[in-house]
């Protein structure tokens, strides 16, 4: 059997969640400061990222993190670009802790219009989804950003996502759309409606052979999302943690059955760089099982 066999087999029938791990160079000194290093510790993009993959290093590496409970983890392009443990990321993700490694793709928003952010282009795409096939990269993730119930801006948003996503199931990886929505949107319920129409209208048009994924934000009414977890074309259903505390992500996720965490900052949280690795990895060990067991409800 392939790996990609594997991989998908692994995401689609095992219990567990999607580590987020793609903080990229707007969120990264906010990452590092809450894992307590600050940006007077590194001078520049070269040292920043060397740090930041000193802690991601640091997490993969813990003998709490490990394919057990967890799915897959979303890499950025500069940790695929890098080693662990002697071995590419991606495939030390895969080989030696039986997690499908994903690779962010999108390059940024464009700014608001509509009541929305779009992804900005993404001009080497190809090259990119090249690279991530070589390393044995299960799939990708893109994020665009709604942040009111502006139908024609949430039509945008989708169309794109599946327009970019139809582009990289034919390249063989699996696409993880991410049409997120702002959770202080003052409109949050309606703007979920909205999405969720036309989520699965787009849905409806793939062939039978075209899966994607789906990371959304945990919705203001519980089980919202239902027809798209029983649509023959939808792998698996996440949802993005979005600024809420743990605690409250976990709460949230718990209510909503067939949804799974692919959460960044709630999963980091409590981390500090000067922790103990026995203080460290009973933190990420008890990060882990909270959000373990809210993806399994």
């Amino acid at each position: 059997m392939s790996i990609a066999q594997d991989q998908l087999d692994k995401v689609r029938t095992q219990s567990g969640f999607i580590a987020a791990l793609d903080q990229s160079g707007g969120s990264t000194p906010k990452a590092l400061r809450l894992y307590g290093v600050g940006e007077d510790a590194y001078a520049g993009d070269d040292e920043m990222f060397d740090v930041v993959h000193a802690m991601r290093t640091r997490i993969v590496t813990s003998p709490v993190f490990d394919g057990d409970r967890i799915l897959g983890a979303i890499l950025f392009e500069n940790t695929l670009d890098r080693d662990i443990g002697g071995m590419n990321s991606a495939r030390y993700l895969w080989e030696e802790k039986n997690v499908a490694p994903f690779l962010k793709v999108d390059k940024g928003l464009a700014p608001v219009e509509d009541g929305v952010q779009v992804m900005n282009p993404i001009p080497n795409l190809s090259e990119l989804l090249d690279k991530a096939s070589s390393r044995d990269v299960f799939g990708t993730k893109m994020r665009s950003v709604i942040k009111s119930a502006d139908a024609a801006g949430i039509e945008r948003v989708v169309g794109q996502q599946f327009e970019i996503g139809r582009q990289i199931v034919a390249a063989g990886l699996m696409p993880i759309i991410e049409p997120e929505i702002d959770i202080h949107a003052p409109d949050k319920h309606e703007a979920e409606n909205v999405l969720k129409g036309q989520l699965l209208a787009h849905l409806n048009d793939l062939s039978t052979d075209e899966l994607v994924m789906f990371k959304l934000t945990l919705p203001e009414e519980p089980g919202l999302y239902q027809g798209c977890l029983e649509h023959p074309n939808l792998l698996k259903l996440v949802a993005l943690s979005g600024g809420y505390s743990r605690e409250e992500a976990n709460r949230r996720l718990a209510e909503n059955p067939g949804m799974v965490a692919s959460f960044s900052r709630a999963l980091t949280e409590g981390l500090n760089a000067r922790q103990t690795d026995d203080a460290f990895n009973a933190m990420l060990d008890a990060s882990i099982q909270t959000i373990f067991d809210a993806s399994c409800t």
